[in-house]
């Protein structure tokens, strides 16, 4: 089965800034960022490696996911 929806996780280097988002295409996505057209925030960071990839069928499953991550604290 193919999964539609993914959360993934960029990072700027090695215990750097971390990014988190969704999305439906992935490889154009994280393209995207590599290229800097990503979003205002990995552009600005240089946020492109991409470091961790979680699949999901449904989209609400991503973003509950995702927002979970957002709230996790790497302390």
């Amino acid at each position: 089965m193919s999964h539609s929806y993914h959360v993934y996780i960029l990072a700027s280097k090695r215990n750097g800034t971390l990014y988190i988002g969704v999305t439906n295409n992935l490889a154009a996505r994280i393209f995207a960022h590599r290229n800097l057209r990503g979003s205002a925030f990995t552009k600005k960071y240089r946020v492109t490696r991409l470091v961790h990839i979680e699949p999901f069928n449904d989209v609400r499953d991503a973003i509950a996911r995702e927002k979970a991550l957002k709230k996790w604290n790497r302390g």
